[in-house]
């Protein structure tokens, strides 16, 4: 059996709901332990018929497995974000094979912003500003800062420059950064 530290996982995800655009950001490295085994894994996606964004961090098998039942749920509940968010956290709890699963997830809509995690938490955080990962706050940090004195940014600026920083410092977070959005409505 591998051991905890043999699961590919680390990385950093952000995401924000600023000035009339929803971002979606994370890098692209997965490690093995301390080895880098891919540099550009795609970790933030569109589902939802276009409507919905979401990125993962974690063990990446694991990590499909969680976004491919969070995309049911969504079917199930007519996109409503949190009800689906809800309900994942709610089977992912209690049920034998997904509660072994490494994973948290960032999601949003238009307007709301979610991380999903497998104790249970489905949790909306303030400033419209969510992060998971190894490097999360380091891009927190960074997104709070930028969006609090230099709010003249876009989401994507904001979503790029705190990755790069979180990038410069967290040594399970690489600079080829991938990003999805959407329009505010």
């Amino acid at each position: 059996m591998p051991t905890k530290e043999s699961f590919v996982h680390a990385t950093t995800v952000l995401g924000i709901i600023h000035n009339g655009e929803v971002v979606l950001g994370a890098d692209g490295q997965a490690t093995m332990g301390n080895t880098v085994i891919k540099s550009n894994v795609k970790k933030v996606r569109i589902i939802g018929n276009g409507k919905i964004l979401a990125g993962f961090a974690g063990a990446t098998a694991d990590a499909f497995t969680l976004i491919e039942r969070f995309e049911d749920k969504l079917n199930q509940f007519q996109n409503n974000l949190k009800r689906a968010a809800v309900e994942l956290a709610k089977d992912w709890r209690t049920d034998r094979f997904l509660r072994r699963l490494e994973a948290m997830l960032v999601v949003a809509s238009s307007n709301e912003i979610l991380i999903v995690s497998g104790t249970g938490d489905v949790l909306e955080p303030d400033n419209q500003i969510a992060a998971v990962g190894s490097g999360a706050m380091y891009a927190l940090s960074a997104a709070i800062a930028m969006k609090k004195f230099a709010p003249h940014l876009s989401a994507y600026q904001i979503v790029k420059e705190s990755l790069s920083i979180a990038a410069d410092i967290c040594i399970f977070t690489n600079h080829n950064f991938e990003f999805v959005s959407l329009d505010k409505k």
